[in-house]
């Protein structure tokens, strides 16, 4: 009896975990509005190492597609169609619900896809009124406003909603250094500069962020770039000025 009871149990133990296991699934519903996507295909691609894996994909059909598999570990993904990134997402436990439409690309109901999004509209929003400011520049001279006291108060408003996006982007980095989320948005930032490099915001996020930040594959990779590139750039400028010594004692 007792050797029968122990087999029940262990057997009772291993369906647990395989229940267990089968209910850590990413589910991801989309729906498009836009017509050309019909029966294109759609792939959620993972990064490793300097390529894009395709993880999952689907056909939209009639304007909806679904992708479906397991979530044992929370991933930072894109959907791509074709070689076209479309927007990212994060493979989580749980149904991602993804609106794709010309004017908007959206992902909410796991927890740290509904902060992603938050975190792009709000930040989008800001971009938004940085750029409103060219267009107040021209809307203002055309009403006859003059352009010397013009200039310099639009230049202050600018700098201070730059520093506002700025300062934005760099909490929320830190705030979530320990997930996917912190990594991922700080590569995307660093995406935006001409090549890899040290900048001042960069620096500020890496005082505080902890050291499992720093040795994200891709942070460590840019970090080690950016370093070596801001070396060089310290020699050229040693030879400069070195140059420059040398023409003037002559």
């Amino acid at each position: 009896m007792i050797r029968t009871n122990v087999s029940l149990w262990g057997t009772f133990t291993m369906l647990l975990a395989l229940l267990a296991s089968c209910s850590r699934t990413y589910k991801v519903e989309g729906s498009s509005s836009v017509t050309s996507l019909d029966g294109k295909m759609l792939y959620l691609k993972l990064m490793q190492g300097d390529e894009w894996q395709t993880v999952d994909s689907a056909e939209v059909i009639h304007g909806f597609f679904k992708m479906k598999g397991p979530a044992d570990s929370v991933r930072m993904v894109m959907l791509y169609m074709g070689q076209e990134g479309i927007m990212p997402l994060v493979l989580e436990s749980g149904k991602v619900e993804v609106s794709i439409s010309n004017g908007q690309l959206q992902a909410k109901g796991t927890p740290l896809n509904d902060k992603l999004y938050e975190f792009i509209v709000k930040r989008n929003e800001m971009e938004v009124q940085i750029e409103e400011l060219d267009r107040k520049e021209a809307r203002l001279v055309l009403e006859g406003a003059n352009l010397e006291e013009v200039r310099p108060q639009l230049q202050a408003e600018g700098e201070k909603l730059l520093k506002e996006m700025n300062d934005y982007v760099e909490s929320f980095i830190t705030e979530n250094a320990d997930n996917v989320l912190g990594p991922s948005v700080f590569l995307m930032m660093c995406a935006t500069l001409p090549y890899p490099m040290m900048t001042p915001q960069i620096e500020a996020i890496m005082r505080v962020v902890p050291t499992s930040f720093k040795d994200h594959p891709s942070v460590k990779d840019f970090l080690s770039k950016a370093k070596e590139n801001m070396q060089l750039i310290e020699e050229h400028q040693r030879l400069q000025e070195n140059a420059a010594v040398a023409a003037k004692q002559r």
